[in-house]
């Protein structure tokens, strides 16, 4: 039997917690003892407009349940103001899950600088800015977890979403930096790319998918890498329906050229099945690893 994830002690911030998988989320984190603050401007999913109801019907609900959790009404771009009510109310803050988003789909020659920005602004700006400010207490504690919402749109591309995929794998980017920045003060950092039935999504699913991708299929992963027992750090992991992996880096094993010779487009032509062949692959886990083949190539020619 499996230790239980209990969070009796800590407090735990999830933005965008006003619907879909920030309310089902910030639901289960207090089902386990957490003390939660439940973000959520209340916009709309085009991020215009705002409702405090949003954040308070899940605090109420929370309480209803005999948890404990307070409402921030805050923009994410206000991030410290977030982090602020959790100090202000329960006087510390351990764990950090970055929900909040919006959706401006167009195809890319129809793109407007305004559907760019905004979409950068929620989903990468308000994510750094949550996590900027709650980091020093992380860092001061010795203890963290910090969970980043990245899509299956950032890993893999989706037709018009030119600004969500770029901002979602954007934040995967951040986590990977983060994880080891964070590593030797116990804070790990991890992401995940939910499917999740939600007003996000909805129209975007066929119906009868989208009624089994309940929310609270992606919500059991959040807690447990917000957890203690949890000590994975720097993971992306796909999660839906019930189902779950980790998805990792593959590389090609690649060619070698002489670097002092030179070489030609028609050697890259000429080698080229072999640069895209990912027959003995090689999984990279950091920069060290990513650079041996290269390393290894200059000094077959070099020393």
């Amino acid at each position: 039997m499996s230790q239980a994830v209990r969070f009796e002690d800590k407090v735990v911030i999830v933005t965008g917690a006003g619907g879909g998988l920030g309310r089902a989320h910030a639901l289960l984190f207090a089902k386990h003892g957490a003390r939660v603050v439940v973000n959520d401007l209340g916009g709309s999913t085009h991020g215009e407009g705002a409702n405090a109801s949003a954040a308070d019907k899940v605090v109420a609900e929370i309480r209803e349940a005999g948890g404990t959790a307070v409402a921030s009404h805050d923009s994410v771009t206000d991030g410290e103001k977030i982090v602020q009510a959790a100090l202000d109310s329960f006087g510390r803050i351990d764990v950090v899950v970055n929900n909040a988003g919006i959706l401006r789909d167009k195809t890319f020659h129809k793109m407007e600088d305004a559907d760019w920005d905004l979409v950068y602004k929620v989903h990468v700006e308000g994510a750094y800015k949550v996590t900027r400010a709650a980091w020093p207490h992380l860092r001061e504690q010795n203890y963290g977890r910090v969970i980043f919402t990245a899509s299956t749109s950032g890993i893999y591309g989706n037709f018009g979403q030119s600004n969500y995929g770029m901002a979602k794998l954007g934040l995967y980017g951040l986590t990977r930096t983060l994880a080891i920045e964070g590593r030797k003060n116990n804070i790990l950092v991890n992401a995940i790319a939910p499917t999740g039935g939600t007003r996000m999504t909805e129209g975007l699913i066929p119906p009868q998918v989208f009624e089994q991708l309940k929310p609270e299929l992606v919500s059991p992963l959040v807690v447990y890498l917000g957890s203690e027992q949890c000590q994975d750090t720097s993971g992306l992991f796909e999660v839906g329906g019930g189902w779950m992996g980790k998805v990792r880096w593959e590389r090609s094993l690649g060619a070698g050229f002489d670097p002092r010779a030179g070489f030609s487009p028609e050697d890259v032509a000429a080698h080229w099945q072999q640069i895209v062949d990912f027959d003995n692959a090689a999984h990279p886990k950091d920069n060290m690893e990513a650079l041996r083949e290269m390393m290894a190539n200059l000094q077959k020619y070099v020393v």
